[in-house]
């Protein structure tokens, strides 16, 4: 006698889990959310270097870059930056994000040593969002020459 043919129950699917639905959520708004390390590792390290300002030079690297004054800290930021450019014309890339990082720290210091905090830079790199770098530099002569022209009461 064959056995009569008896149907599988069908199989509840489990409920999605937080994970997913979140994931879908942000694809469907658009958001995504940040992989790995972001910009705002620059503010912590301002944060670090005004920290370290009156440390013992002995003891920071960033006490003793500021305790050499302006000139050795500006100098060491140009250091930086040429090896940094080196490195980009040399093809190098995992050379080039060291010394990327290398030039972001010492740019950072230079900013601690002329008073500047982050959120002035940023402003300023806000204001010139969406403006053509060709554009803003063809302005420059014209500026100069308003103000230099313009009679101050």
């Amino acid at each position: 006698m064959a056995k009569s043919a008896k149907k599988k129950p069908a199989r509840r699917k489990a409920a999605p889990k937080k994970a997913t639905i979140k994931k879908a959520i942000r694809k469907t708004l658009g958001r995504k959310k940040p992989k790995g390390p972001t910009a705002e590792v620059l503010d912590r390290l301002w944060g670090v270097v005004m920290s370290r300002r009156d440390a013992d030079p002995a003891a920071s690297h960033s006490a003793r870059l500021l305790s050499r004054g302006s000139a050795k800290v500006a100098q060491k930021f140009g250091e930086e930056a040429v090896e940094c450019l080196i490195e980009a014309v040399a093809g190098n890339r995992d050379a080039l994000v060291a010394e990327s990082a290398d030039v972001l720290y010492h740019l950072i210091v230079l900013w601690v040593d002329a008073g500047l905090r982050p959120e002035e830079i940023w402003t300023e790199l806000h204001m010139r969002e969406g403006i053509s770098g060709i554009a803003e530099k063809a302005a420059r002569p014209q500026l100069a020459i308003a103000l230099a022209t313009t009679k101050i009461p």
